[in-house]
């Protein structure tokens, strides 16, 4: 179908506002960063701070440690995030299966999601770090990888399956039913028809959680992990600078910054597709 001349005209002027808001943006966003980088340059301090944080020499010779070091922080996140899912899902099921049998099984479940979302993570990571070799029960993982693996998952998975119940509790009634109508059992249905809709629902809060995780490995450093991190401890006690820091902090931005921007892709996305555009 050929568009109309007034619809060309709509669509003219569509990208013509789309132009003047986008040089709009770039003047006025470097307008504001280029007015913040002078105030910065020129306040007292600023050779001492450039020194003390942003030493090009310090930065090139710490960067291969840090580098190498922040391997175990995506491996920790990696590994974490598996365990993650299988303990929010699980946890979240358990809570919405309306079984009076299972309620001691909910009742725990409960517990657990109040008490590890109301306890700081790095708490959890000192409580498993040194609590758990303390015990000295045969059995019991001693390597602090996975202990750290353990904590990490102990916490997220509280947050995680919260925000899996609230999208299996958004899916309408109605799917329950049809899924019952063809034939499907409780747990079919919950496979099939609910939890795969849940989760599209939950998606932009599921990737800001584990946002917050990859940037939570670094408090495994509290336990003796050698991470990008604790890495960068080392290196400021050799120092007594602090680039160290910023290096390790660029490879977290570096990590997380595509998860973040998908995300919003998805929130964008999830929008568009409830107002029907």
């Amino acid at each position: 179908m050929t568009p109309s001349e007034r619809q060309l005209e709509r669509e003219r002027y569509r990208r013509h506002r789309a132009r003047n808001r986008g040089a709009v943006a770039v003047v006025s966003t470097l307008v504001v960063l280029g007015g913040l980088v002078f105030l910065v340059a020129q306040s007292p301090g600023w050779p001492r701070v450039r020194e003390t944080y942003f030493n090009v020499g310090d930065a090139r010779a710490v960067l291969p440690d840090v580098a190498k070091a922040f391997w175990l922080n995506i491996r920790l996140f990696l590994v974490a995030e598996v365990f993650i899912l299988v303990v929010a899902v699980t946890v979240a099921i358990i809570r919405v299966v309306p079984a009076p049998a299972l309620a001691p099984i909910k009742l725990l479940a409960t517990i657990y999601t109040d008490v590890f979302r109301g306890t700081p993570t790095i708490l959890v990571v000192f409580l498993i770090g040194f609590g758990v070799p303390a015990l000295g029960l045969a059995g019991l993982p001693t390597s602090l990888f996975w202990l750290g693996v353990i904590a990490l998952t102990l916490s997220y998975g509280a947050y995680v399956a919260e925000v899996l119940r609230a999208g299996i509790l958004s899916v309408h009634p109605t799917q329950w039913a049809s899924g019952r109508a063809l034939g499907l059992s409780y747990g079919q249905t919950m496979r099939h028809v609910i939890l795969p809709q849940a989760v599209r629902r939950v998606a932009p809060p599921l990737l800001n959680d584990f946002v917050s995780l990859q940037k939570d490995t670094a408090l495994l450093s509290t336990i003796g992990l050698v991470e990008a991190l604790r890495v960068a401890q080392v290196d400021s006690g050799r120092t007594f600078a602090f680039t160290g820091y910023v290096v390790a902090a660029a490879f977290f931005i570096v990590a997380t910054i595509p998860l973040a921007r998908f995300t919003d892709y998805l929130t964008v996305r999830s929008l568009r597709r409830e107002n029907g555009i």
